[in-house]
């Protein structure tokens, strides 16, 4: 028995972790969060605190690859900044960014009733991150003269009066690579504004050093991250359910660690 048990065919392993995935996502099966993390609770606080019709940059740093995680952040921040009846600023610098701003913007603006154009504007894309940060930091009309449908954004109210940093309360940057920290370092450190971020779970490690300075202001830690803050919103949706199969799946694979080791101690032994 000792002996089948450690040559398990991995096929079937493969079949179990596809079930595993599946099924939890298929029935809707919602699992509480936990204790939320005190990163994830500081973002919140912010917006929270926020005065209404302040402006909110949020970057999207990310593309297809990067949506499991990062883009139920999204909507649960796009949710959470538009019923605050704040101003909404996407921007992107990642090529692939514009088309994940427009899908989290549209999709959950229209559940609140919120405009395009006056509540929030997907800004797009440009390329060169350092040069798109410092000009923002001069003047935004200089890096984004025109949104992303080629609107002068002299033209459209939910820009009225935002200049540079000074005019925007909190820039979150929604990344799969390393533009957070371009973030701090020429937004935050020249022109102090406040950053935060959402990341995957693999990137989180680089950031806390950041946290602990007072540099980044909260962030959001992969999937769970995401979970966590559409508990906070009291709104679930796509973070809550991947949490359910992320959750089974890792639990099966603890099943299936723990038997390849009883089985490889105990077939040792016997010989």
């Amino acid at each position: 028995m000792w002996e089948k048990l450690l040559f398990f065919d991995r096929r079937i392993i493969f079949v179990f972790i596809a079930i595993a995935v599946w099924v939890p996502f298929l029935t809707q099966l919602e699992l509480p969060p936990g204790q939320t993390n005190p990163r994830t609770q500081a973002l919140y606080d912010a917006i929270e605190n926020l005065p209404p019709r302040t402006p909110v940059m949020v970057a999207f740093d990310y593309g297809p690859s990067g949506m499991p995680e990062v883009h139920p952040m999204a909507k649960a921040l796009t949710r959470h900044i538009l019923s605050r009846n704040l101003r909404l600023l996407g921007v992107a610098l990642a090529l692939t960014g514009p088309p994940m701003c427009q899908d989290a913007f549209s999709s959950v603006s229209q559940d609140l009733d919120k405009q395009e154009g006056v509540d929030w504007v997907n800004l797009g894309y440009k390329p060169q991150p350092v040069a798109v940060i410092t000009q923002i930091g001069e003047d935004i009309r200089r890096a984004f003269p025109e949104d992303a449908q080629e609107r002068a954004i002299d033209e459209l109210p939910v820009m009225a009066g935002i200049h540079n940093y000074d005019d925007i309360g909190l820039v979150i940057d929604l990344a799969t690579g390393n533009t957070p920290g371009a973030w701090i370092v020429y937004a935050h450190g020249p022109y102090k504004v406040k950053v935060a971020a959402g990341v995957t779970g693999v990137m989180a490690t680089d950031y806390y050093p950041f946290l602990q300075t007072g540099q980044m202001i909260g962030m959001l830690n992969g999937l769970k991250g995401a979970a966590e803050y559409e508990e906070l919103i009291n709104h679930r949706d796509l973070g809550t359910l991947g949490m359910g199969s992320q959750s089974v799946a890792h639990l099966l694979i603890i099943l299936f660690v723990t038997l390849g080791n009883v089985g490889y101690f105990a077939f040792t032994r016997r010989r």
